[in-house]
């Protein structure tokens, strides 16, 4: 079988679309989640649960754009957004990575309780 005469099952419908809601959904979790926390333990923040939480978050942004490598490097003509959506899903997990990066990184630089 050729690249441009694969069959498309629900898988690959949907893949490049849950490929592109992840990393934002990530990122809002990552978000709200440390201010919630933030709250009742400040120090804990800054000791050990910013940096797995921004390790975890990261882990999801990359498994969204392990998802949708395959499904951009396809030929497909049938329809051609779906590598053009899985191509946007794999620069949008890069993006929303490098936010949860600094946001880790600046949990680890400035002391949780001085906020």
């Amino acid at each position: 079988m050729s690249a441009l005469s694969q069959p498309t099952g629900r898988r690959q419908r949907i893949l490049p679309w849950v490929a592109l809601a992840l990393p934002p959904s990530t990122y809002i979790v990552f978000e709200y989640g440390l201010a919630t926390s933030l709250r009742p333990a400040c120090a804990a923040v800054g000791s050990w649960l910013g940096p797995l939480w921004g390790g975890a978050s990261l882990l999801v942004c990359a498994l969204a754009a392990a998802l949708a490598w395959p499904m951009a490097r396809t030929l497909s003509s049938d329809p051609p957004t779906r590598p053009w959506i899985a191509r946007v899903a794999t620069v949008v997990s890069g993006i929303f990575a490098l936010a949860i990066a600094f946001q880790t990184l600046a949990t680890l630089i400035v002391p949780s309780c001085a906020r």
